[in-house]
């Protein structure tokens, strides 16, 4: 004749084994969906940010719109960077940070020039969209990783 069936309870170290797997795995799994959705958060909020700088372009002040942009920029750089390495940045420095940063030379060489003296200076003229573009790149460049 046939022993008696074995206990349900306690499980086999095996079984103990899996079940801390599973727990692991779900709990990682956990911390990937909330770091993607709290990165897709800041992004969404910080590219917020850009349109209401844009909705406040004025033409009769645009060295307004310019230290907004900087300053927008400035505050992601901040966020996905150190303090200390993008606080004292002024100027060329500033503008060399970017570009190496995602600007791709648009900082340095291209229309994102106007930012390193623009908002100190009145400006005549001032096209706001190839600034948005270039700024609109390098947000997303820098608030998804």
């Amino acid at each position: 004749s046939q022993g008696p069936a074995p206990p349900f309870w306690p499980p086999a170290p095996g079984w103990w084994l899996l079940g801390l797997l599973l727990l692991a795995l779900l709990g990682w799994v956990a911390f990937r969906v909330t770091r993607y959705w709290l990165r897709r958060r800041r992004r969404r909020l910080i590219l917020q940010a850009l349109e209401r700088v844009a909705a406040g372009f004025d033409p009769e002040h645009p060295s307004r719109f310019l230290a907004e942009l900087s300053a927008l920029l400035r505050r992601v750089a901040i966020g996905r960077y150190s303090r200390r390495r993008v606080a004292p940045l002024t100027g060329r420095a500033w503008l060399a940070f970017l570009d190496e940063t995602g600007g791709d030379g648009a900082f340095s060489n291209g229309v994102g020039q106007i930012i390193e003296a623009g908002p100190y200076r009145e400006l005549e003229e001032l096209d706001p969209k190839p600034l948005l573009e270039l700024a609109r790149h390098w947000i997303e460049k820098n608030s998804t990783k």
